[in-house]
């Protein structure tokens, strides 16, 4: 028997795997350890394998990642901000792999048209969440400079985290027992690397998060502009 795919999940979840894919990629030659620049490179790939999967099950992948207008992608805003310096990028990969490894657990567990999908990432998102944890770790309790940097990086990307609990089409989970889940997980993670729970609000007037709406925020923008001109100056053209 088929299972119909709901567009509206599987372009969510493969809008914020791409996205934060070529995020990380964008890290390659830049990374402070060429271990850490293999690492990151390696995430991003698996969240590319994820996003081909996703999105080839409601079009063309290629077409739904190059020639898609900004408004109709349906990521998150957390994924799309800019890497800044190394400590935002593992706050992100943080918050973002311990929400997403307690969603593909959830939806590994059940019979959906995702289950599948989410039992083989769910492993591969439990190393992304690790690798996180233990960078957090490592800078949060590391020089004053490192901590410094980690505190305002927590602090910073906080308001966009309240965005992943709001409710997705298709996809049936226990939205608000993910989120205290997930509350739980990374504040037991920044009390060991030494690091405050931000105190700013996630939800509401003064968070941010429309992504799933597709309204996105400036960097994105930039961002897609150069993810998309390859393929748009050579339309057609094949590798």
């Amino acid at each position: 028997m088929t299972t119909t795919v709901p567009t509206a999940a599987a372009l969510a979840l493969g809008d914020d795997a791409l996205v934060l894919s070529h995020r990380l990629g964008e890290w390659a030659g830049h990374a402070p350890v060429l271990e850490e620049e293999v690492a990151l490179a390696n995430i991003a790939l698996d969240l590319l394998g994820q996003a081909r999967v996703l999105l080839s099950t409601v079009g063309d992948e290629d077409e739904l990642a190059y020639l898609r207008e900004e408004r109709a992608f349906r990521n998150l805003q957390l994924v799309e901000q800019p890497n800044g310096d190394f400590a935002h990028t593992i706050v992100r990969q943080l918050y973002f792999s311990a929400y997403q490894h307690l969603l593909y657990s959830q939806l590994a567990a059940g019979d959906g048209p995702f289950a599948g999908l989410a039992a083989k990432a769910v492993k591969e998102v439990a190393y992304h969440r690790d690798h996180a944890g233990q960078w957090t770790l490592r800078l949060g309790d590391g020089t004053d400079a490192s901590h410094e940097r980690m505190v305002r990086a927590c602090t910073a990307l906080w308001r966009f985290t309240g965005e992943m609990f709001q409710p997705v089409d298709g996809l049936d989970v226990d939205w608000a027992g993910m989120d205290t889940a997930w509350l739980e997980s990374v504040e037991a993670v920044l009390r060991r690397a030494t690091l405050p729970l931000p105190e700013g609000p996630r939800s509401g007037a003064w968070s941010a998060g429309a992504g799933r709406q597709g309204v996105h925020t400036e960097p994105f923008g930039r961002m897609l502009a150069e993810m998309q001109h390859l393929h748009r100056s050579h339309p057609g053209a094949s590798w």
